[in-house]
């Protein structure tokens, strides 16, 4: 099929803005010619599509397809796409689910290989891809990169499997994806070094700094829970070249009202020149990873987008290869029907599996504190309330019992601590719990948190809220991870047991989010995990876990 738009275009390129038209011929630009202000026939500007240069699909609960019919509406064209959430549940199936998915939709997914399945040895998953399985996976062409290197003590100490995956990637001329919180100095260098390319994991301009200086590209995050826009962004001024912007995880509810077009708006806010945040957000990431998006230049897809101005970025259509796939604000994506694949094995459990005995009650213990906007927690050592025999939570000193269930098979259930999460009654649980997805959950007693885990598991998979005799639950039975349902349903859903959650008294911005990353190890200070507390610091359990929290009610 053959077509024009006329209209006013931003010409990155040659940093210009002129009015042109854009003549398309079987989902690829032929030709961008000047015209005149008189001929221009569409309102808005013709851009370059949005990219979303780092984000794991899964934890927008929605299946690729689902995903791709809400984010095009904000015009976002392509994602880079880590499967690693689903890969730690069901292993290469879960890969070669995505990718085959996502192909049945008109966007550009481009997965990675994922390079840490486990993330560790200190959590039980549900699969595992060593070197031989990564290396397979970057031979396909619907691979693009390995995907983010959160081993990087393996990578300082060169762990002979760690190589094995970066060099395999470098074989094939694919670039290695970097997660490296904190990491400074000689030791960021070493790492850089090894051939890793990016973080998306920076939280401090000083640590992005450092990484910058020593040729790593920095990727800024602006998610559901992790928030690190504000901190980063005046980086963009001194290095155009080396920055993106992504999401990392993005929960339904806030992918429906918005996406990286937000990032921009609030990019202009702050006095950045319009061409930088355009490389930023759509030309980066496309060069970076050798995609296979257009970026608005003659013998490229037809994937752009129509704004309405360069200051709010009202989305008003999006191409992709010539196809309007979202105009005014209503998805042109239609949905697919699709299997389930999952991985569930552990049967109901009972409020005695949540006691903790006090065993050295006068002792100070480690706590998890919790901190919005953030993925890393802070370890805080205090005592914890005792009640007949058994710590319990305290919501009076917002300190709660935090549990973490393995999924996988009737395992003892890990037990402690943490603050700020600010519950007043009832439980929240999750089996959306990086990286290996057990089943997480808090609450202001046992019997609540029992409920809420039950609940998860009868539905194989889903997130839940128990509030006295009230209860609710999203059901997530692809992996435990997303549902195959309507993606604004399930948004809507979720922004009904989000709600529910902050009347239980949560103050944090997006509760499920931040609980789903209490179990993430990779990222210090203080996590639980199915085995028990993890010091990310020292990288190993505590002692605390195998004297005190391990001991059964039984004892």
């Amino acid at each position: 099929m053959k077509y024009s738009i006329k209209g006013n275009l931003l010409n990155f390129w040659t940093k210009t803005m002129y009015p042109a038209e854009v003549k398309i011929l079987d989902g690829k630009i032929v030709s961008i010619e000047k015209i005149s202000e008189d001929e221009v026939q569409e309102k808005g500007i013709i851009m370059p599509g949005f990219i979303d240069s780092h984000v794991h699909i899964e934890s927008s609960m929605l299946i690729p397809s689902e995903f791709a019919r809400l984010a095009v509406i904000h015009g976002t064209i392509a994602t880079v796409s880590d499967p690693h959430e689903i890969a730690n549940v069901c292993g290469m199936e879960g890969v070669k689910y995505m990718i085959e998915n996502g192909k049945k939709v008109p966007f550009k997914f481009h997965f990675g290989a994922p390079s840490c399945v486990p993330a560790t040895t200190f959590e039980t998953a549900g699969a595992a891809i060593d070197s031989n399985g990564v290396n397979d996976l970057l031979k396909l062409s619907d691979i693009y990169y390995l995907s983010e290197m959160m081993n990087f003590p393996g990578v300082l100490h060169k762990d002979a499997e760690v190589m094995k995956k970066i060099a395999a990637s470098h074989a094939r001329n694919k670039p290695v994806d970097g997660h490296a919180p904190g990491l400074r100095g000689a030791d960021a260098k070493n790492y850089i070094d090894a051939g890793i390319s990016t973080d998306h994991e920076c939280f401090t301009e000083e640590e992005a700094l450092d990484k910058l200086n020593y040729g790593m590209k920095i990727i800024i995050r602006e998610g559901s829970a992790a928030k690190n826009f504000e901190a980063l962004i005046g980086l963009l001024n001194k290095f155009p070249d080396m920055i993106m912007f992504c999401s990392d995880d993005k929960h339904p509810d806030s992918l429906v009202e918005g996406h990286i077009n937000n990032l921009c708006a609030r990019a202009v806010k702050k006095g950045i020149d319009i061409f930088k945040i355009v490389q930023a957000a759509c030309v980066n990431p496309a060069l970076h990873y050798k995609m296979r998006s257009g970026m608005l230049r003659i013998d490229d897809p037809a994937d752009f987008i129509i704004v309405d101005d360069l200051i709010s970025f009202k989305v008003r259509k999006t191409f992709i290869d010539g196809e309007v796939v979202a105009e005014d604000g209503q998805t042109q994506i239609k949905s697919v029907s699709e299997k389930i694949i999952n991985q569930f094995s552990c049967s109901e459990k009972s409020p005695n599996d949540f006691r903790i005995p006090a065993i050295n009650e006068k002792e100070s213990m480690p706590v998890i504190e919790a901190l919005d906007g953030q993925l890393i927690t802070n370890t805080i050592r205090i005592p914890i309330k005792v009640e007949n025999g058994f710590f319990i939570s305290d919501i009076n000193s917002d300190v709660l019992k935090i549990a973490v269930v393995n999924r996988y098979s009737n395992s003892p259930v890990a037990k402690a601590f943490i603050k700020n999460i600010r519950l007043k009654r009832g439980a929240l649980a999750s089996s959306v719990a990086h990286d290996s997805h057990n089943i997480v959950v808090v609450g202001v007693n046992d019997e609540s948190m029992c409920r809420a885990v039950n609940l998860v598991i009868k539905k194989q998979g889903g997130i839940s809220c128990i509030d006295g005799k009230d209860e609710m639950v999203v059901a997530l039975p692809v992996g435990g991870l997303m549902s195959a349902e309507d993606g604004f349903t399930v948004a809507h859903s979720y922004t009904a047991i989000d709600a529910m959650a902050k009347r239980l008294g949560s103050t944090l911005s997006a509760p499920f989010m931040t609980l789903s990353f209490m179990a993430l190890l990779v990222i210090p200070h203080l996590k639980l995990s199915d085995k028990g507390l993890f010091d990310g610091d020292w990288f190993e359990l505590l002692d605390v876990y195998n004297t005190i929290f391990k001991e059964q009610s039984s004892v």
